[in-house]
């Protein structure tokens, strides 16, 4: 007993000093290939490109769709959990309530899928880059990475894509349409959307000037 609880032990360290050492490591370094990239058998295109480089309409589109509390939360928005726990509760379409934060620590260290062990090194990872890399940090990774179209990830790709032309200079709509899709890109168009989704994406449109006006961006 004491020696499984000796080797327990040593792997919990190692995998606190592994998780520090990657969050260090990518607070400085772009991230260079995620689980979800690699396991995608549509290969992968991708484009670092720095924060300062992507146009604010986009930063302020992915607020207005997935986390207009990003500036203000600790990386987790218990309103929106209890809400989709208590939704999910009644059955149907299973919502989630993660924060950029959050989809970021999954994209980056984790893979997709369910499951409360995920969730768990989710939460650790969520923490470790909130208390790292700050908000600026985690908002240029997780524009990065995040899958924006079948094979696609970041939103240097999907701009040159969709819209042949850099991040850089997207429009608000452009911008918002991008958004409107990151939560289903392989399913949801986003150079000719239709129905809902092209009323969900003038919606995201409307709503980047509120993120303006309001400073939600504030901390980016």
């Amino acid at each position: 007993m004491r020696r499984i609880i000796t080797f327990l032990f040593k792997v919990l360290i190692g995998f606190v000093g592994l998780s520090l050492a990657l969050v260090l490591l990518f607070k400085f370094v772009p991230v260079p290939v995620t689980a979800t990239m690699l396991m995608d058998r549509n290969g992968m295109t991708k484009d670092w490109t720095s924060l300062s480089n992507i146009d604010r309409n986009m930063v302020r589109a992915v607020i207005a769709a997935e986390d207009g509390k990003f500036c203000t939360h600790d990386g987790f928005d218990r309103e929106a959990i209890e809400d989709a726990m208590r939704r999910n509760a009644q059955g149907g379409r299973i919502r989630g309530g993660s924060t950029i934060s959050q989809q970021t620590a999954k994209n980056v260290f984790l893979w997709q899928g369910g499951g409360y062990i995920r969730k768990g090194f989710e939460a650790w990872f969520t923490v470790l880059i909130e208390q790292i890399w700050g908000k600026r940090r985690i908002m240029e990774v997780y524009l990065n990475v995040a899958e924006t179209g079948i094979g696609t990830y970041g939103v240097e790709a999907g701009a040159q894509r969709y819209f042949g032309k850099s991040a850089a200079s997207l429009t608000s709509l452009e911008a918002a349409r991008m958004a409107a899709a990151l939560p289903l890109p392989k399913e949801r168009s986003v150079k000719n959307p239709r129905g809902w989704l092209a009323r969900h994406g003038n919606t995201i449109s409307a709503r980047i000037g509120s993120v303006q006006r309001d400073g939600l961006d504030s901390c980016i």
